[in-house]
């Protein structure tokens, strides 16, 4: 039952394995193009498959407001519904709701809150989220946790830690257990490492599926989250697939592969191709200034991507200029291809014992800078 995860080769704490799930299977280091609302914003389903990408991340809070867990399982699942049939990871919901501030209200049994769409009341306890994500047909769904934010005292990170790890417990006994679907736990402690060690040691006595490292990307800075890094996912099983969640920028990701850290996700590809801002191996892009207003040149010499494949800056820098549809879409598509491209690299370089120089090939490219002249 459950979930199977093999690793096929280590380089130092950098691991290359395999996910496999009732939908497919996850090459590991593994990129989650986030899909909120059951879709990657101005993308095909049929469109992020030919990224790369393997796995999407829906979202449980979103999905319990709207269009709401029981008429997506009436539809047959979220796969289904939204016509995606490779894996699918469903976050617990916990995050969004702890953000609402406000409007929540905080207890052992579970949080409250309003909906923040038109003010329903709304009630998510670790039983209610693993009720909501088996509707769903999450192939890896998440406990409910609280997420503390940073900075915050240790007083506090102790405390909701705790209550954390209480609510792992509830999570995997609630969670039902079946071929091809799996629970991960998180652990939490903020930037305090012996909270950290704490948490991993109660998800290992409960046993998970795998393993997130939660609380982390929420304004430590990255120097803070790489510090965490070097002996958070030290703390969690060896043979168990490891989610550093909602990060981030490339170097984020390659930073925390070389730390042993297997899967990512992140809104940045998406968001950033809403705003005009590209990713590219001679880093960060913004396709609104000038500059690229003549430019004949694909936005990447070398990407296999339609935006690059087919059509210019200058053309790009037009559509996003025109605040058309189509230069949110491809540019999207690229981002999104961007970052599959890398987890490809960092496979295939684990994979081939060149790790290092393929690392160091990225930092140079990303130092180097987008090329000014034409």
């Amino acid at each position: 039952m459950g979930l199977k995860f093999e690793i096929d080769k280590k380089v130092g704490k950098s691991r290359l394995g395999r996910l496999i799930t009732k939908h497919g299977v996850v090459n590991t280091p593994a990129f989650m193009p986030v899909g909120t609302c059951g879709t990657v914003k101005a993308m095909l389903p049929e469109s992020v498959a030919a990224t790369g990408a393997e796995i999407l991340l829906g979202n449980t809070y979103h999905l319990m407001l709207r269009p709401g867990a029981d008429l997506v399982e009436k539809m047959g699942g979220l796969h289904k519904f939204m016509n995606w049939d490779k894996p699918i990871l469903t976050d617990s919901g916990g995050f969004q709701v702890m953000s609402l501030s406000g409007l929540r209200k905080l207890k052992e049994d579970g949080v409250t809150f309003r909906s923040h769409v038109d003010g329903t009341k709304f009630f998510l306890s670790p039983e209610e989220s693993m009720k909501i994500q088996y509707k769903l047909d999450s192939n890896i769904t998440m406990c409910l946790d609280e997420c503390t934010p940073y900075p915050s005292t240790y007083e506090d990170c102790a405390k909701s830690m705790r209550m954390s790890m209480r609510w792992a417990k509830r999570s995997k006994e609630a969670f039902i257990d079946r071929d091809g679907y799996g629970i991960f736990g998180i652990q939490q402690g903020n930037v305090y490492k012996d909270l950290r060690a704490e948490s991993a040691e109660e998800l290992k006595k409960i046993g998970f599926d795998g393993y997130a490292i939660g609380g982390l990307a929420i304004g430590e800075g990255q120097e803070k989250m790489f510090e965490v890094l070097d002996y958070a996912p030290d703390m969690l099983p060896e043979d168990k697939p490891r989610y550093l969640m909602g990060v981030g920028r490339p170097d984020d990701i390659v930073g925390a592969v070389l730390r042993g850290v297997d899967m990512f996700d992140c809104v940045m590809p998406t968001r950033s191709g809403r705003t005009a801002q590209a990713f590219t191996k001679y880093g960060p892009i913004n396709i609104r200034n000038a500059r690229h207003r003549e430019d004949p040149r694909p936005l990447e010499e070398g990407c296999d991507c339609p935006l690059c494949s087919h059509y210019s800056r200058a053309y790009l820098h037009h559509l996003h200029k025109c605040n058309e549809i189509l230069g949110v879409m491809l540019l999207t598509w690229h981002n999104i291809r961007y970052y599959e491209r890398l987890m490809q690299g960092l496979r295939n370089a684990i994979k081939n014992d060149t790790l290092d120089q393929y690392v160091a090939e990225f930092y140079a490219g990303q130092q180097q800078g987008d090329i000014e002249e034409l």
